[in-house]
């Protein structure tokens, strides 16, 4: 009968004692895998979110968080909106000109150009070249006052630093879940993944949104995994946003589902996409204008509005954009946008990282302590289990000494029994930790929109180990149960060297 075999029936025939050693021990692996596993994979997941393929958000005076939160987790309330200029801002000059063609500006400037001409030419007559000398002088005027009367024949301010920018609206509800307002772009210019590399798909024969299509006009959308789930909404249902809140009321603009995206573990599981101008259709969700005659809205000027575009680009606002720039000039476009009045800038990894720094880094660090301490007493009550039946086992440790097992075996059969409850006691806990994390992943992903479920571990702890960077913080508690058991072993350990065999065995 090895060493190992004598420690388990020694175990076995304790089995109350052993058994509340065991799960006491249990209770404290589970909240220490659970600290572990639920702190570090919100942390990571925060982090990588903050960077699915831009590195800058633009939005609203106000919090930097706030707008953070809002905008890249849909977790927090908007600030307020931007102009659509700040959008066209990150443009080139022939889309911003295809954009402004639906302005007021626009229509206002063509309406001068043809009320010039028409009055030229009856001056001057149709071949006069005075006519066409006059016309010239008289756009060349025009044309000095570029941003005032010809905004859109420019590039924007910082198109030529901008790989893309993209606009969101947000503001209405499809249950808890956040409405999202957007372009197609939306996914297919932005990744996923902890590199950022995957590309978004969808479920089955679902496509992504379309600016205009043939079968449902600018009413089309595309959910996220989890609302689909929760929703049990299919490709070809539709949807009803509810203006506001979740409880407020429901647009009477459907919306048809036409796509469902894969989960991929982002904020965006949580969501519903629209057309941006299907989302400005919608009642209450154009900018009011004061004196908006100004704009020369006549007749014959909205005949030049480009049918494509619903409201008119004074009309037209945005909750934020997500930007990906040339990072030599992004510092620099931050800090003069940032100067404005209106619009803020922000790096969502740089307010991301603050968070975590100082709210939930300190709090996990707390947790983890008073977990490991909790292990600790537990590892207290090894030591008491085992040395209070030492007095029991003076007789059985003579007599295997008397069977020829040295002071040495005796004294590794009691580090084996400590080990062995400490460790099953380990196990136990691993179990129920896991089991903790299933139970609360439903409330984890309300409220940070990560999703957790029983077979996600811990990350790696940011130890400066090459070989530890690549291994899971939960399995550091495997030789930490070890070293604990053998601490604790060690006093019951030393009892059973030094049972003097003849005394034990005339008792």
């Amino acid at each position: 009968m090895n060493s190992f075999t004598i420690a388990l029936r020694s175990i076995k025939q304790r089995m109350l004692s052993s058994t509340l050693t065991m799960i006491s021990m249990a209770l404290g692996v589970t909240l220490v895998v659970g600290v572990l596993a639920i702190f570090g994979i919100v942390q990571q997941s925060f982090n990588a979110n903050a960077m699915l393929g831009y590195n800058m958000v633009m939005g609203a005076k106000g919090g930097k968080l706030q707008l953070v939160l809002n905008s890249v987790y849909y977790l927090s309330e908007p600030i307020e909106n931007i102009p659509y200029e700040y959008f066209l801002e990150f443009k080139p000059q022939d889309i911003r000109e295809q954009e402004y063609s639906g302005s007021y500006s626009y229509k206002a400037v063509k309406h001068q150009q043809v009320a010039r001409t028409t009055l030229l030419t009856s001056t001057f007559g149709v071949q006069s070249p005075l006519a066409a000398v006059a016309a010239l002088a008289s756009d060349t005027a025009l044309q000095s006052q570029t941003d005032t009367l010809y905004p859109w024949k420019r590039s924007g301010k910082f198109a030529a630093f901008t790989d893309f920018a993209i606009p969101l609206c947000l503001g209405d509800y499809v249950g808890p879940y956040r409405v999202v307002g957007t372009t197609p772009d939306m996914f297919h210019l932005l990744r996923h993944g902890s590199t950022a590399e995957k590309t978004y798909e969808m479920q089955g024969k679902g496509r992504n949104i379309e600016q205009f299509s043939e079968d449902h006009g600018y009413f089309e959308a595309v959910i996220g995994s989890t609302v689909a789930r929760d929703r049990n909404l299919s490709v070809g249902d539709t949807i009803n946003p509810s203006h506001g809140s979740a409880e407020g009321d429901q647009h009477a603009t459907k919306f048809t589902v036409v796509g469902i995206l894969k989960p991929t573990g982002t904020p965006n599981d949580r969501a519903v996409f629209i057309n941006m101008e299907g989302f400005y259709r919608m009642s209450d969700h154009a900018k009011p204008l004061e004196n908006e005659d100004q704009f020369g809205t006549d007749q014959q000027a909205d005949k030049i509005m480009d049918a494509h575009y619903v409201l008119p680009v004074e009309k037209r606002e945005v909750t934020a954009l997500l930007v990906r720039m040339d990072p030599l000039y992004s510092v620099g476009i931050e800090n003069q946008v940032n100067e404005g009045n209106v619009a803020q800038a922000v790096f969502p990894i740089i307010e991301i990282r603050r968070l975590l720094d100082f709210f939930v880094s300190p709090v996990k660090t707390l947790l983890v302590v008073l977990t490991v301490l909790i292990c600790f007493v537990s590892g207290v009550s090894i030591l008491v289990s085992i040395y209070n039946s030492m007095n029991e086992r003076r007789s059985e440790i003579a007599v295997l000494r008397a069977l020829g097992a040295s002071r040495r075996v005796v004294y590794f059969i009691v580090l084996m029994e400590s080990m062995i409850l400490s460790l099953m006691g380990g196990i136990l806990g691993f179990i129920s930790g896991h089991g903790l994390i299933a139970v609360c992943s439903g409330i984890i992903e309300s409220h940070t929109g990560v999703q957790v479920g029983f077979f996600d571990l811990a990350p790696p702890m940011p130890l400066p180990i090459p070989i530890l960077e690549a291994i899971s913080s939960e399995f550091l508690i495997i030789p930490g149960l070890i070293l604990l058991a053998i601490l604790v072993g060690i006093i019951p350990a030393s009892s059973a060297y030094k049972t003097d065999v003849s005394k034990s065995l005339g008792k």
